[in-house]
């Protein structure tokens, strides 16, 4: 009986994981309406952001301290996506720290299912 306890236990949290990281990249289908690839749109390219950032980690932890404008890497060096940076701050909260409250993706999964765009 134990043993199949232990199972159940173990494919809830593998299903878990595994849907929230679902979550975390069909968020960034969202993101599309105003990020692409490799060209910059609305916002800039995810490539822009891969290269301002460096890794997941350090976007991740931009996200975790609240996205503030000053921590905005591209927007810092270009004037265009500074102006932006209103609309990007209730995307934020409405995208991305809202659904990270309910518990559907953490930061980290967004960071790296950004980066593996």
């Amino acid at each position: 009986m134990k043993k199949v306890l232990l199972i159940a236990a173990a494919v809830s949290a593998v299903s878990f994981a595994g849907m929230s990281t679902a979550t975390a990249s069909d968020l960034t289908k969202k993101c599309k309406s105003c990020h692409a690839a490799s060209k910059d749109k609305v916002g800039p390219s995810w490539k822009k952001i891969q290269a301002a950032y460096g890794d997941a980690a350090t976007l991740a932890s931009v996200f975790e301290s609240g996205f503030a404008v000053d921590d905005r890497k591209v927007a810092a060096a270009e004037p265009k996506f500074k102006k932006k940076a209103k609309t990007m701050t209730g995307q934020y909260k409405n995208l991305i720290k809202k659904q990270v409250g309910k518990g559907k993706f953490t930061y980290n999964e967004l960071a790296e299912a950004i980066f593996a765009k």
